[in-house]
């Protein structure tokens, strides 16, 4: 059964890399996924472009396990040579757009899901979303299904991390911030240049060291990654625009750091775009975990973000294809890793079920 679970699983992979689905216009990949669980009798929802079903012997008095992936993908990068909606096999990689971030974790997981879907007497109900609008944050992508399924107790994301143990994932909170200054003509004396005011505020940001250090995903990652400020060569602007990209660690939360930036920023003004995005992560001794390790995978900490982030539950990033291949042109995934993905998660799964 598995076998053919995995070989069927391949053939959706390749129909949902022929199928455009940006995020926020996934509805024809969401047809396909559909027309799985059609295909192996397994009732199911869908709520905008997010489909979603449970095992058959759901029972409101077990907890609750999530499996979870997304369908949609970026836009494909000037560097294809490639047709990224094109399905191609060359010596065992399977070429395509979405093939490896994140299509290869998702196909794994619904076949793991069918697997599992009529076995009784499972210690964890297994709750299947395969979401939108993963990359773009959007919101109907996860974050919007949280009130609709059943209460997450634990959950599995799938993203590429060539089968090892994401045992903690960076938060992020991006910041807009201003320095001001005085207004003038650049003919006259100003010291109160807002540009030249800036140069302080930037080492403030390249020197600052946030206290606790995570062992699993190390220090708080500040950095300054826009500047802007004037229009006209002859006028000194009475303010200089920055953008702050912080990724954090699971020492902090996000209200902690938009906390201690407002009070201890020298900026004139900063503000957090959003707090939502948290930090996560999943204790090593939780079953999970363990089993993934008896498996002979190892732990390490994400600094990439993902569906991870919506989640207040422990959880758990694993799946099959490697994450520095996710956005790059003539994006792959090898075939022997979807059988590997859909061989571990099912041996995983069967430890603690």
């Amino acid at each position: 059964m598995i076998e053919k679970l995995t070989k069927e699983a391949i053939v959706l992979l390749k129909q949902l890399i022929e199928t455009q689905s940006f995020s926020s216009e996934e509805d024809n990949t969401a047809l396909l996924i559909e027309n799985w669980f059609i295909a192996h009798n397994i009732p199911f929802k869908r709520n905008n472009h997010n489909v979603w079903s449970t095992n058959k012997y759901f029972n409101d008095n077990k907890p609750n396990l999530l499996l979870n992936s997304h369908h949609d993908t970026v836009k494909p990068n000037n560097g294809y040579t490639k047709d990224p909606f094109k399905a191609n096999v060359e010596d065992g990689k399977l070429y395509g757009l979405g093939s490896n971030d994140a299509g290869g974790c998702l196909v794994s997981l619904i076949a793991t899901f069918t697997y599992f879907y009529d076995k009784k007497d499972l210690n964890y109900n297994l709750v299947i979303v395969a979401s939108a609008e993963e990359e773009s944050s959007g919101p109907n992508g996860l974050n919007s299904m949280l009130s609709v399924i059943p209460k997450i107790d634990v959950g599995i994301i799938g993203e590429p991390t060539l089968m090892n143990l994401a045992v903690a994932e960076k938060g992020l909170v991006v910041f807009d911030a201003q320095v001001k200054g005085t207004a003038s003509h650049a003919a006259h004396p100003n010291n109160d240049n807002s540009i030249y005011n800036t140069i302080a505020v930037l080492k403030w940001f390249q020197n600052y060291k946030f206290e606790r250090s995570s062992q699993a995903l190390g220090d708080v990652k500040m950095t300054v990654t826009q500047i802007n400020a004037g229009k006209q060569h002859n006028a000194v602007p009475a303010e200089v625009d920055l953008v702050i990209d912080v990724r954090v660690n699971d020492k902090y939360s996000n209200q902690e750091i938009a906390d201690i930036l407002t009070k201890e920023s020298p900026c004139s003004s900063i503000k957090a775009r959003s707090l939502r995005l948290n930090s996560s992560s999943i204790s090593i001794n939780h079953e999970l975990v363990k089993a993934g390790i008896e498996l002979g995978r190892k732990t390490y900490g994400s600094p990439t973000l993902s569906d991870q982030s919506v989640l207040t539950c422990q959880s758990l990033k694993l799946g099959p294809g490697d994450s520095t291949r996710s956005h790059t042109a003539d994006e792959f995934i090898y075939l022997a890793e979807i059988e590997e993905g859909v061989d571990l998660y099912i041996k995983l799964l069967e430890k603690i079920l």
